[in-house]
């Protein structure tokens, strides 16, 4: 029994776990897309593939195990028979990768909404990579499609964004505004400063012609 038990959380973690270490860098992109992958069968067509997925996905999890089980010190024969084994799922792993992605683009030029949904709710594609692509989509098609999930997420990313903008706008408009008003005191000081040394000279000039006047007064009154 309890031999039994340990064998099912070593399988469990097996097909759960992390990923095995032999050949990670080929391995791990198998291991971690095969849960995505398996949502194929819910999507457009592929339900007709059914069969081939299952299989695919059943070999993974077997060769997943195996290399679990693959040990430092196994033979040169075991370990290149499970690489081989990694090159073909890695085959079949893009196979299906590039299958969605030309499954997206027909969903965009065929404007097969149910499809496009599916597509980007499912993990299979990077959204952030069709984000562009994706927003048109909605916005041409928007009294179609509900505003949940990935599109929700990208329109408050930029209503966030457009907000974050028109602070910054208002932000420098208050800077302009603020730098426009202290200029316009400069000139006003400016100008009433020339206004009062313009003025100062005027008096000058008039009391100094006066005190001209005075004197030439005072000289025709000596001369008479």
């Amino acid at each position: 029994m309890y031999k039994h038990i340990i064998m099912l959380l070593f399988s469990f973690y097996c097909l759960y776990g992390q990923n095995p270490t032999p050949y990670a860098a080929l391995g791990d992109k198998i291991y971690d897309n095969v849960k995505d992958i398996e949502k194929l069968k819910s999507i457009g067509d592929y339900y007709l593939f059914k069969n081939d997925i299952d299989r695919y996905i059943q070999e993974v999890n077997q060769t997943k195990q195996e290399g679990f089980a693959l040990s430092q010190n196994a033979s040169i024969e075991k370990s290149k028979a499970y690489l081989e084994k990694l090159r073909k799922l890695s085959e079949d792993n893009d196979y299906y990768m590039r299958a969605v992605q030309n499954s997206f683009k027909d969903a965009l030029n065929d404007e097969n909404t149910t499809l496009f949904i599916q597509i980007i709710e499912s993990d299979l594609i990077k959204p952030e990579d069709h984000k562009k692509e994706i927003l048109d989509y909605y916005f041409a098609h928007s009294k179609d499609i509900n505003e949940t999930g990935i599109i929700k997420h990208f329109l408050d990313e930029d209503k966030k964004l457009k907000a974050k903008e028109l602070a910054l706008r208002k932000k420098a408009m208050n800077k302009k505004r603020r730098e426009e008003e202290k200029i316009k005191r400069i000139r006003e000081k400016d100008r009433l400063e020339q206004q009062k040394l313009e003025k100062q000279l005027d008096e000058a000039v008039k009391k100094k012609k006066m005190q001209i006047r005075e004197e030439q007064k005072e000289e025709l009154i000596k001369s008479i």
